[in-house]
């Protein structure tokens, strides 16, 4: 037991040690606990010996007759220390107690057994792919003693672990330990299996990204950015990103333009609303939204075309159609009439009575003084219609020939239509025609008939 508390002393310096370099290293260290067991009996024979006997069998006769050739006591038995120094090299000091009753089928007077090596491993677990599976190979030596006296061994190893956490894994370990004394400690077999806590390496950040592998070991980051931050969330890691504290685009290097005007927020004027450049990125008004901007709108509280710089066209007869385009600018009218009024039906029935009123000399096509009157007051219905067209029929009763009755109604519209061109109506919206004695209104057998049906009309035209 005194050997057994030297070498848990020592082991316990290893690690204390261990715990310091890695601090200083960054690199990750690993502290392995467990039981081992002691075989002296698949080695090899003895120099002479030509067959199996009850203490020593041919290498790896009954490797795994863990009943009959085992030495194990039920403890912590194994103590291991390791720090990986790179390319998949582990480099461990292993420290290990046995009782040893029994050498093959031989049973002994309870031999105490200690052990302490190094080992130099190679992982294979990084070839693939860093996965669960951690198989391993080494080569090591050092020094077992058997009670008092102690025995230089050159060790060869096959390990196995089986990570189950990030830190932790199931370990499992054959060492071939080769003695240059073949005395009592004759060349064996130490098998171990244990659990491996791993640590190490360090992070001044806190941030779970060892120093040798963080850009920025004073700052807590992401992995992403190589332990650097990004305080914004942006993308951007801050020592990239102009504006760290305040998400941003890419393209203006994390810095934001809230209202998407190609302008940064810290250099812009107005920067929720959209404006461009040359305006210090505010908008520019439109008071009266009539699309003409307030710098080059001369009526700016009203709103108006750009062709007429920002303000109104004017429209004297309020029709909503301006002066500039508008046939009859002092006479209110409709849009789809080009601002001159509509012929309404009232209106075609003034017509109607004042034409039957228009008298002429009897058989002939002259007006009669009394009907001049009329035929003013008719043009001047029809000045305000500057579009509308119109006829001027012209019909006699049925006295006469009907040829000369054709003739005297013609003449009698041409008569009509002279005067009101001389009252400004325009020639091309008056049309002159004659019937005769068609179409009468009242038969033409009386007096008051045949007067009715001598007459002329204005008639607008479709």
């Amino acid at each position: 037991m005194k050997h057994f508390n030297s070498i848990l002393v020592a082991a316990l310096i290893i690690l204390s040690i261990g715990v310091v370099n890695a601090q200083d290293a960054d690199n990750p260290w690993a502290i392995e606990v467990g039981v081992n067991a002691v075989d002296l009996f698949p080695v090899g024979f003895k120099d002479g010996q030509t067959s199996k006997s009850p203490s020593r069998g041919d290498y790896f006769d009954e490797y795994f007759n863990l009943q009959d050739h085992y030495n194990i006591i039920p403890s912590v038995s194994k103590i291991s220390v390791g720090r990986y120094v790179g390319s998949g090299f582990v480099f461990a000091a292993v420290g290990t107690i046995n009782k040893i009753e029994k050498v093959g089928r031989v049973e002994v007077d309870d031999w105490t057994y200690y052990g302490v090596d190094g080992e130099v491993k190679y992982s294979f677990r990084s070839l693939l792919g860093d996965k669960w599976f951690d198989p391993s190979v080494g080569i090591g030596g050092g020094y077992s003693w058997i009670d008092s006296k102690g025995y230089g061994t050159a060790n060869g190893l096959v390990a196995l672990r089986f990570w189950v956490a990030e830190n932790l894994a199931l370990s499992v370990q054959s060492t071939y330990k080769h003695s240059f004394d073949d005395d009592r400690l004759s060349k064996h077999f130490q098998h171990s299996a244990g659990l491996v806590f791993k640590f190490g390496g360090k992070d001044t950040d806190g941030d779970g990204i060892y120093d040798k592998d963080d850009a920025c070991p004073e700052i807590p980051g992401l992995p992403e950015f190589n332990g650097c931050p990004d305080t914004d969330g942006d993308g951007i890691e801050d020592r990239n990103d102009d504006c760290p504290e305040v998400a941003g685009l890419p393209e203006y290097n994390g810095c934001p333009d809230t209202d998407g005007d190609g302008i940064i927020d810290s250099e812009d004027g107005c920067p929720l609303e959209a404006g461009p450049k040359s305006n210090n990125g505010c908008p520019i008004l439109d008071a009266d939204g009539d699309g003409v901007m307030d710098p080059d709108d001369r009526c700016v509280d009203v709103p108006g075309p750009a062709a007429n710089q920002g303000c109104p066209w004017p429209d004297r007869d309020g029709d909503s159609v301006p002066d500039k385009d508008d046939l009859c600018p002092d006479v209110p009218g409709t849009v789809a009439n080009k601002g001159c009024p509509e012929l309404t039906v009232e209106v075609r029935n003034a017509l109607k009575a004042y034409a039957k009123t228009i008298l002429f000399d009897t058989g002939k096509t002259t007006l009669k003084p009394a009907s001049l009157e009329v035929l003013d007051n008719a043009a001047a219905i029809l000045n305000q219609y500057p579009l509308s067209k119109f006829y001027v029929d012209g019909y006699t009763d049925s006295v006469g020939r009907e040829a000369s009755n054709l003739t005297l109604s013609q003449g009698r519209a041409a008569s009509v239509v002279s005067y009101l061109i001389t009252k400004g109506v325009a020639s091309n919206r008056l049309e002159s025609r004659g019937f005769g004695e068609a179409n009468p209104l009242e038969p033409n057998t009386t007096r008051a008939g045949r007067r009715t049906n001598r007459r002329v009309e204005i008639l607008l035209q479709k």
